[in-house]
């Protein structure tokens, strides 16, 4: 049978077709190629995630189509009664005739019979699946030995793959993307055997993806997807390592822009200002700590507490924290002690007391706290002093601006990000440790109680801090409890692991993300990952954008990290992708079709937003 068409006998507006299809028994030959196609007709009896990918990464031209129709529950549970008494019946024939059992057929009523009870439950359904393959290649000779190639795969995989034959041309429009089954070749599936067969399924991972997993991107090893949900895991913090220019910032703000489309609340402490073009284009709200204007005073108590809470006590032990990496150093005992009483002598001295009815009253600042120091006699004397000429910077000198005044702003919205960028270096960890405490504020009140991802980019610059890397420590060991996560990036990898805080807090992460390594540090975060000797290689030869996700022994997958061009305008860190951007427009809103993330929060720095905030890890 030969079918022509001339093309330019089509009507304007059709779709355009074949000049000449030849259909033959089993082939269907175009002008460019011949193609041959088949129908599964037999499956194992069990299958597991993922087992079309040898199929699926076929490295031929391969056409792959699966034609799913449900059953209704009345007439699947019509028939599988009526399988269960014909096997049945069969076994016990075979048991009245003195016959040897027939283990397939026990096999088929184990099965009906899971089948019948999952199904009378309400824990599945039963679908109508069809499986059909369509083989191309430019010539005859070259067909015959892809068809030998890919029906030994099937076979492999103990799939009987059976040519159409004399339907050859029903095969080929099956196996167009049309939604039609000319072949109706189908088998019964239950929910879950069909669920293994979604061909984005990844083998490498868990496939109990809950409601805010996350596309990370295409997985380096098949043709699967990389969903993944932090929430999902035994603790909601990961881990970010890799060495500069490998794309860590980007796959961070990537899962971060992805977050908030589930209605996930994000704050970031950003110290190169790299997500600010994100919160403008989401309607976040970008705090520029070191900007002129921009006060922030870390004696502000929390406007929202508990009935037990000692706000006073935890405020000042936070204060303490703050000092001692303001002073670059752990606090000797009596120096702490005598820097303890100053404060609650400087709270005493505006009118708040233990009392919760004075928490209300305007907060001192850090200038009264070192006019205590020297002045008060409990607190004077050589340490006293001492105290005083060292924070000295920080009241009248040159890092006075941050400290001079009461708090701008309250940060508050989906997306919250702390711009260290305006900071001097001497100021970074100071900066850091200011808006973990805001965030943890927020993350730690109980009355309003949310999924939370807290971002901590180069965390080094806190962690070379004692203070700052105990404090960091303990937020990552308490965020669970409060539904939030601690994403903790840095690309200096003896910052984290040369020390036990920093270990303990790649231990309290069930997420950990590796990017390329240099090959100084691929010793160490082989060792501290577990990493195999292959997963090590591809660590130090992966491209940028290449990735390798570790959670647990169990869960480990290579991917690349793929975004839309929309989202790349959105998070890019190029500079010469960006030199482009500014020239043009500057984005400012969400891509076409998307839904804006709740709670829209501000679009800029405002102060008539009251503190909403409590308690802090410490």
């Amino acid at each position: 049978m030969r079918i022509r068409r001339r093309l330019h006998d089509q009507e304007p507006g059709t779709l355009l077709r074949p000049a000449a299809v030849q259909v033959g028994a089993r082939t269907i030959t175009l002008p460019d190629a011949v193609s041959a196609s088949f129908a599964v007709t037999g499956y194992p009896r069990e299958v597991g995630a993922g087992w079309l990918e040898p199929l699926l990464t076929y490295h031929g031209r391969l056409d792959v189509s699966l034609h799913i129709q449900p059953i209704p529950q009345q007439i699947a549970a019509m028939r599988l009664r009526r399988q269960l008494a014909r096997l049945e019946s069969a076994s016990r024939a075979d048991a009245q005739h003195g016959r040897l059992a027939d283990f397939a057929a026990e096999a088929a009523a184990d099965d009906a019979t899971d089948l019948a009870d999952s199904l009378a439950r309400g824990h599945g359904r039963l679908f109508k699946v069809g499986l059909y393959l369509t083989i191309h290649a430019p010539t005859k000779v070259e067909l015959d030995a892809e068809v030998e190639r890919v029906r030994a795969l099937a076979s492999s995989l103990l799939l009987d793959a059976q040519p159409a034959t004399f339907r050859a041309l029903q095969g080929w429009t099956t196996t167009l993307p049309l939604g039609v089954d000319s072949l109706s070749a189908t088998r019964t599936f239950d929910t879950a055997a069909l669920a293994a067969a979604f061909p984005f399924t990844s083998p490498d991972l868990p496939t109990d993806v809950g409601a805010t997993g996350v596309l990370y991107g295409l997985s380096a090893t098949s043709c699967g997807v990389i969903l993944w949900d932090r929430y999902a895991q035994d603790n909601h913090n990961s881990v970010v390592l890799a060495r500069s220019g490998a794309g860590k910032s980007f796959f961070t703000k990537l899962e971060t822009l992805r977050l908030l489309y589930q209605g996930v609340e994000v704050a970031v402490v950003d110290p190169e200002d790299e997500y600010a073009r994100l919160a403008r284009a989401v309607g976040g709200i970008c705090l520029h700590l070191g900007a002129a204007g921009v006060r922030w005073n870390p004696f502000d108590l929390p406007a929202s507490h508990g009935p037990h809470d000692d706000v006073l006590s935890r405020r000042a032990m936070f204060l303490q924290t703050l000092i001692a990496t303001m002073l670059g150093g752990q606090l000797t005992p009596q120096t702490r002690a005598v820097l303890d009483s100053a404060i609650i002598a400087t709270y005493q001295a505006a009118g708040i007391t233990r009392d919760p009815g004075t928490w209300t009253r305007p907060a001192p600042l850090l200038a009264d706290l070192v006019s205590t120091l020297t002045r008060n006699p409990m607190t004077a004397g050589s340490a006293g002093a001492e105290l005083a000429a060292q924070l000295a910077p920080y009241v009248s000198g040159s890092y006075r601006e941050l400290f001079d005044g009461p708090t701008t702003t309250h940060p508050a919205g989906h997306l919250t990000v702390f711009s260290l960028r305006d900071l001097p270096e001497e100021m970074k960890a100071v900066g850091t440790l200011l808006a973990l405490d805001a965030i943890w504020r927020q993350v730690a009140n109980p009355r309003n109680r949310k999924k939370r991802l807290v971002v901590v980019d180069e965390a080094w610059l806190l962690m070379k801090e004692p203070e700052g890397a105990r404090f960091l420590f303990r937020m990552a060991k308490a965020a669970r409890k409060h539904w939030a996560g601690l994403a903790v990036v840095t690309q200096d990898a003896a910052d984290l692991l040369g020390s036990e805080l920093g270990q303990a807090i790649v231990a309290n992460a069930a997420n950990q993300i590796l990017l390329r390594q240099a090959p100084q540090a691929i010793g160490a975060v082989g060792d501290a990952f577990d990493l195999t000797d292959g997963e090590r290689q591809f660590l130090l030869t992966a491209e940028r954008g290449e990735a390798l996700l570790v959670a647990g022994p169990a869960s480990r997958a290579a991917f690349h990290v793929i975004a839309s061009p929309r989202e790349i305008e959105l998070i890019t860190t190029d500079p010469a992708h960006l030199a482009e951007l500014d020239e043009g427009e500057e984005p400012n809103s969400l891509p076409p079709r998307a839904t804006r993330p709740p709670d829209p929060g501000f679009s800029e720095i405002s102060n008539d937003h009251p503190n909403d905030e409590e308690g802090d890890p410490l």
